[in-house]
């Protein structure tokens, strides 16, 4: 018999960790599991990089920056994202982009505009969040708190395959070198920098099948929110109807 998590009230979980853990995936399919909103920040500042890389907007002028970031319209959609009715999915995902992240996400005026977006975008719905600084900076009142995490060599080996299936031909080397300079950055930026949040639970995705780790992560949702409750099918059938709307989910 297949077990329901339902959650009665408007619930935010965060996924937290380093680039290459898997978040976005993972959450992403953490949310349609529970039938909750995907909210995919780190799509939010890359597109921002991307559009100034467009404009040549110098990185130095971070009011410009955040002008920008104020001025754009930028819509996570079930399939990607979309800037101005743009979508840029593939093209925000790009090593150059990633090269120059930085720019934006180290930006104070720029995180300031996306992290009010952010806010806006999960205010009165059940939302699983990912990012660098979810539940430690945008979302502190988060009733569950994930750490995903794996080990450097593990992330930069699923990177460089997914660069590979795009068509850029990167040494593993490469994508390594990249990834630790990332990794010194975003724990070290002076706004929102990577931390494990005190509340949150870490979890490893090293040698774990995507099924494996959204099992783990369901069974911590379940027992981390307050206002979750599991209960069967024919439960379900048999309770009177609630006033007020919930969202259900399958676990495993």
């Amino acid at each position: 018999m297949s077990v329901i998590l339902r959650i009665d009230l408007p619930m935010i979980i965060t996924i937290d960790g380093p680039a290459g853990a898997g978040k976005s995936s993972v959450a992403r399919a953490l949310a349609a599991r529970l039938g909750f909103r995907f909210l995919d920040t780190g799509a939010m500042y890359r597109a921002v990089a991307w559009v100034a890389m467009q404009r040549r907007i110098d990185w130095k002028e971070v009011d410009r920056l955040a002008e920008l970031a104020r001025s754009l319209k930028i819509e996570l959609v079930e399939q990607g994202v979309l800037v101005d009715g743009q979508d840029v999915t593939r093209q925000i995902r790009a090593s150059e982009v990633t090269r120059v992240i930085k720019y934006v996400a180290n930006a104070g005026p720029v995180r300031g505009v996306l992290v009010e977006l952010q806010r806006r975008e999960a205010e009165g719905r059940s939302v699983v969040t990912e990012g660098r600084d979810q539940g430690s900076v945008v979302f502190p009142q988060a009733e569950c708190k994930i750490f995903l995490t794996a080990s450097p060599d593990e992330r930069a080996r699923r990177r460089w395959r997914d660069l590979a299936l795009r068509g850029e031909a990167l040494t593993f080397d490469e994508v390594l070198r990249q990834q630790n300079e990332r990794d010194e950055n975003d724990r070290n930026r002076e706004v929102g920098p990577l931390v494990k949040p005190d509340d949150a639970v870490v979890v490893s995705t090293d040698g774990k099948s995507r099924e494996e780790v959204l099992q783990e992560l369901t069974a911590i949702v379940r027992d981390h929110l307050p206002g979750a409750h599991l209960s069967t099918p024919a439960a379900q059938a048999s309770a009177r109807p609630s006033s007020h709307a919930t969202q259900d989910g399958t676990e495993p």
